[in-house]
């Protein structure tokens, strides 16, 4: 990716001073606690400009700056490579670098995931974001139209695996290797059980 502008460099310090701001009054106060106006207060910017940027406080939560990049490291990856490999080697390269982002600020945004009834809501409507973005990288690899149910079903399978690979590792206290759990997902995806469904 190219050099940012001063513009776009401006919007980004913008974007983290409220992500930060927010992460510091959750953990302090807690969710429901925090409001846009002490975000505002703390980011040392108004509350519109809060709202300009992030729609929704559970946007201020979700969102962030990652997908782009994903999309760059899964377009690097050779087109032969089945994408759920492309997608486990850039994976577990970002969790190896802590998606460069405070760890305790990834535990928190996960265990806000299962937590918070509105934020999990917000979840699996930007989903959606995501999954287009991969249908786009497995269309080209499979020379198939990104609309396609197949491509559609494809990419938000993988959507949701992650999703539930990540709530799982906050209802367990964030204990597991956050890398092996993704490992552990996407082996599920193509290879199955295996030796069948588990018991109950």
């Amino acid at each position: 990716m190219g050099q940012l502008g001063l513009r776009e460099r401006k919007k980004l310090k913008t974007r983290i001073a409220i992500r930060e701001a927010t992460y510091r009054l959750i953990d302090e106060q807690g969710y429901d606690a925090t409001t846009v106006e002490q975000i505002a207060e703390a980011a040392e910017v108004s509350a519109s400009t809060v709202f300009r940027y992030f729609p929704t406080k559970e946007d201020i939560v979700l969102t962030d700056e990652y997908d782009p990049l994903l999309e760059d490291e899964l377009r690097a990856r050779p087109v032969d490579e089945p994408i759920v490999e492309s997608l486990r080697h850039v994976l577990r390269r970002a969790v190896g670098l802590g998606f460069t982002e405070d760890p305790e600020v990834t535990r928190l945004r996960t265990r806000l995931m299962i937590e918070v009834p509105a934020v999990r809501s917000r979840l699996l409507e930007s989903m959606s974001v995501t999954g287009r973005m991969l249908c786009r990288v497995i269309a080209e690899r499979s020379g198939r139209d990104p609309g396609e149910l197949e491509v559609r079903v494809f990419a938000m399978g993988l959507i949701a695996a992650l999703t539930e690979t990540a709530a799982y590792w906050a209802e367990r206290g964030h204990e597991d290797d956050l890398g092996e759990l993704v490992d552990r997902a996407l082996s599920m995806l193509t290879t199955g059980f295996g030796t069948g469904v588990p018991e109950a």
